[in-house]
């Protein structure tokens, strides 16, 4: 863990408590740096310092100490720990042994596919910032056009929320070039497309299609960094394979050296 880490950040990347748990925990004067509690919020925990939390020491996880698990969305569930609305969560499909995990990102609630969940919010974090790239099979209302393969080829700025959340306060939003695309059926009433992005931005996909006028009917993630759903049926989880392990560890290593230089 490098040096200035602010302590809440540093006990929800080494626990399975959540920040807004380790900030209640604080609160209480659970938590005690070098013999001392601690209950100052801005307090940066540095590489020699002793964290104990609830009489335990708190110590800063390897990479290779976490365990990330892939999950297949089904449509309908929420990415949240809890709906004020009481609708269904993903919390409530995946297994309890997973509860503390944290997602890797977002899919909306209509909104299915791969979705990758881990102990280690330090690693969620590294992965929704990078330029990963995530494949998405789409059908959408309508036919694709020569505008549309423009902006995916070169990028655009849409102005407007069309296809945003209806919370959304976002009212610019800029589209990096597609990493990749193919059509696989273009039709006007409706067509399916393949497409390869390397950003993570809410309802990316479905502002991009709506500032054409195209509304997505299906969004499906099939895979995150080079990790797939294969035959992974919907609801159920799977751990990752140790080459997909090796893989993942080699790219959050190279991104801490990045980070450190």
């Amino acid at each position: 863990m490098s040096s200035g880490v602010r302590l809440n950040k540093f006990i929800s990347h080494n626990t399975k408590y959540s920040r807004r748990e380790a900030d209640k925990l604080i609160e209480e004067g659970k938590v005690q740096v070098n013999g001392k509690q601690v209950t100052d919020f801005s307090y940066r925990v540095a590489d020699d310092d002793k964290v104990v939390l609830n009489g335990r020491i708190v110590r800063p996880k390897s990479m290779h100490e976490m365990t990330v698990i892939v999950y297949h969305k089904p449509k309908g569930e929420l990415v949240t720990r809890k709906d004020p609305r009481g609708r269904k969560t993903i919390y409530d499909s995946i297994p309890k042994r997973f509860a503390h995990f944290v997602p890797v990102g977002r899919l909306d609630f209509a909104s299915e596919g791969l979705l990758l969940l881990t102990d280690s919010p330090r690693a969620a974090d590294i992965l929704m910032r990078s330029g990963l790239e995530r494949v998405y099979n789409l059908k959408i209302r309508g036919s694709i056009t020569e505008a549309m393969e423009k902006a995916m080829r070169s990028g655009i700025k849409i102005k407007g929320k069309k296809g945003a959340h209806e919370k959304s306060s976002v009212e610019e939003m800029e589209f990096a070039p597609f990493y990749a695309y193919q059509i696989l059926k273009n039709e006007q009433n409706y067509s399916k497309i393949r497409v390869a992005i390397g950003e993570g931005k809410n309802r990316e996909l479905r502002r991009f299609f709506a500032h054409f006028d195209r509304e997505v009917l299906d969004l499906h993630r099939v895979s995150f960094g080079g990790i797939s759903l294969n035959n992974l049926p919907k609801g159920k989880t799977r751990f990752l394979t140790r080459r997909e392990y090796d893989d993942l560890h080699a790219f959050l290593k190279a991104q801490q050296e990045e980070g450190s230089d």
